[in-house]
C-alpha cells in the first residue's frame, strides 16, 4: 500500500466549517430542455452506431461536450461550489442497456475532464469551485428480486459493482474530481459496492479524496428502496468516514424535512448535505414539476436556519434558477455545526 496522498479536493472540510457549500442542480433537465435528437446525441463518432442512443446523456460527454461544459458553466455562473460530473450512468452495468460498456471509462474521464476545466475558469483563490465525481446507483438492485415469484433471484451481484465502480472512480480521478459523491443511493448492497471500490483505489494509488454519501428516501415510508430508515442506512456506511452525508432525489424539500432532521440528529460527527427535486411531478411546470426556485430556496433556507445542513443544491427538475435561487436564500445564514465528541457519546 503506498502512503496516502491528500489531495486539493481536502480544501473542501475547511469551507464547509466556515459556510453553506452551493451544490449544482440537475444535469437531466438541462439536457431534456434542449430537446435533442437522436442525431445530436450521436454526433459524428456514433452516426452508425447499430441501436439508438437518444437518452444516454453520458454519451454527451463524448459526442457533444460543449453541451455539457455549457450546463456546468450555467451552473457555476449561478453560484455553484461543488458541479458533479455528467456520470450518472456511466458505470459499465448502466451502459450496457446501450450496449456501451466498453465507453464507460472512456466516458466518466471525458465527463471530469468537463468539469474540471469548466470548475477552474470559474474559480478565484478565495472561492475555489470544486468537481463532485459522480457515481450513481446503476439501474440494478443486489438487496431485491427483479422477479416477484422468486425472492432469492439476482439480476447483479457484488463483485460484478465492485468492478464496474472501480473502473469509475479511477477515471474520474484521473480526469480531476476533487470529491467522490456516491449518490442517490436506493440500496445500501450497491452503496457497499461502490465504497468498497473507492476504498480499494485510495489504498492502490495512495490518493485520498474527500467522500460524499447521498441515499435517496423514495416515499413517505421514510425508507430508502431496499428497507432501512435514514438511521439505518448511515449506520451501514458511517464506516466510510464520509466528509458528508446527506439525502437527494425522489422528494421535494418540503417532503425531505423530517428526514434531513433525523439525519442530522444521528450524525453528529458528519456535514449533512440535502440536494431535493423540485417537488411533485407538474405537467404543466417548465421543469416538470412544482416547486419553483422561490418555493426550493425558501424551504432549504428553512433548513439552513435550523441549522440542519452542510451543502445544498439540487436534483431533478432543479435549474440554475433554482441554484441561484437557493445560494441567495442561505448565504447569510450560518452552516450547521459538528458535534466533535458525539460519535463517543453515542457508542459509550
Amino acid at each position: 500500500m503506498k502512503p496516502i496522498q491528500y489531495t486539493r479536493g481536502q480544501a473542501l472540510a475547511g469551507i464547509l466549517a466556515q459556510r453553506i457549500v452551493i451544490l449544482d442542480g440537475a444535469m437531466g433537465t438541462m439536457i431534456q430542455r434542449l430537446k435533442l435528437t437522436e442525431a445530436q446525441y450521436r454526433g459524428e463518432r456514433f452516426k452508425d452506431f447499430a441501436r439508438d442512443v437518444k437518452g444516454n446523456n453520458e454519451l454527451l460527454s463524448l459526442s457533444r461536450p460543449q453541451v455539457i461544459a455549457d450546463i456546468h458553466e450555467a451552473y457555476l455562473a449561478a453560484g455553484a461550489d461543488l458541479v458533479e460530473t455528467n456520470t450518472f450512468g456511466a458505470t459499465s452495468i448502466a451502459q450496457a442497456d446501450y450496449d456501451m460498456a466498453d465507453l464507460a471509462r472512456e466516458m466518466n474521464l471525458a465527463s471530469a475532464r468537463l468539469a474540471r476545466a469548466a470548475c477552474d475558469k470559474f474559480s478565484t483563490p478565495q472561492r475555489p469551485r470544486l468537481v463532485a465525481g459522480a457515481l450513481g446507483p446503476t439501474p440494478k438492485t443486489a438487496s431485491i428480486s427483479p422477479d416477484v415469484n422468486d425472492p432469492g433471484a439476482r439480476n447483479v451481484d457484488f463483485e460484478t459493482l465492485r468492478a464496474a465502480y472501480y473502473e469509475q472512480v479511477e477515471a474520474l480521478v484521473e480526469g480531476g474530481s476533487d470529491v467522490l459523491l456516491v449518490e442517490t443511493i436506493f440500496d445500501t448492497l450497491n452503496a457497499k459496492a461502490a465504497l468498497f471500490a473507492i476504498d480499494e483505489f485510495f489504498e492502490k494509488s495512495g490518493e485520498r479524496l474527500p467522500l460524499i454519501i447521498s441515499g435517496t428516501v423514495t416515499d413517505a415510508s421514510g425508507r430508502i428502496l431496499s428497507g432501512q430508515t435514514v438511521t439505518a442506512f448511515w449506520h451501514s456506511v458511517r464506516h466510510a468516514r464520509p466528509l458528508a452525508v446527506g439525502l437527494n432525489c425522489a422528494l421535494g424539500a418540503a417532503l425531505m424535512r423530517p428526514y434531513i432532521q433525523e439525519l442530522a440528529r444521528v450524525a453528529g460527527d458528519t456535514y449533512i448535505s440535502c440536494y431535493p427535486n423540485a417537488g411533485l411531478p407538474n405537467p404543466m411546470s417548465d421543469t416538470g414539476f412544482d416547486e419553483t426556485p422561490d418555493v426550493t430556496s425558501r424551504l432549504l433556507h428553512e433548513f439552513a436556519a435550523e441549522g440542519l445542513v452542510n451543502i445544498v443544491g439540487g436534483c431533478c427538475g432543479t435549474t440554475p434558477e433554482h441554484i441561484g435561487a437557493i445560494r441567495e436564500a442561505v448565504q447569510p445564514l450560518a452552516a450547521r455545526t459538528l458535534r466533535k465528541d458525539f460519535f463517543y457519546k453515542e457508542t459509550a
